[in-house]
């Protein structure tokens, strides 16, 4: 008996692109600079923690995070942090957050923004 691993077909990007052209999707990132890690002071978008937005015609969104580390103190907590942060929005009809750690987060994920003040420019 042989066991089959599903390796990745090249080309294939890691991390499923967001969906942003959808109207909710700016006010979805908007709520996600909301959150904060409470160890690190800048919001988990401009981290680079929140992977992919993905915003249904019904509304419905999906969101695929990390975190800085597996044994992130608050992996339990983060998830629920994001969905309050963004089902309040007008329109959202669901929030579904889901974590992962493929690929793994790095420093090369951060904004701009996030690197100059965590002074890594």
């Amino acid at each position: 008996m042989t066991v089959e691993t599903k390796e990745p077909i090249e080309g294939t990007p890691l991390i499923k692109p967001s969906t942003t052209e959808h109207p909710l999707y700016d006010s979805v990132v908007d709520a996600c600079r909301t959150v904060f890690d409470p160890e690190i002071p800048v919001n988990i978008y401009d981290l680079g923690l929140i992977y992919t937005i993905d915003i249904s015609p019904e509304n419905e969104v999906n969101i695929t995070m990390t975190l800085t580390a597996p044994g992130c103190p608050v992996a339990g907590e983060m998830p629920g942090w994001v969905a309050d942060a963004v089902e309040p929005l007008d329109g959202v009809k669901q929030v579904d957050v889901q974590m992962t750690f493929e690929p793994q987060w790095g420093m090369e994920m951060m904004s701009d923004e996030a690197r100059l003040e965590l002074g890594f420019m």
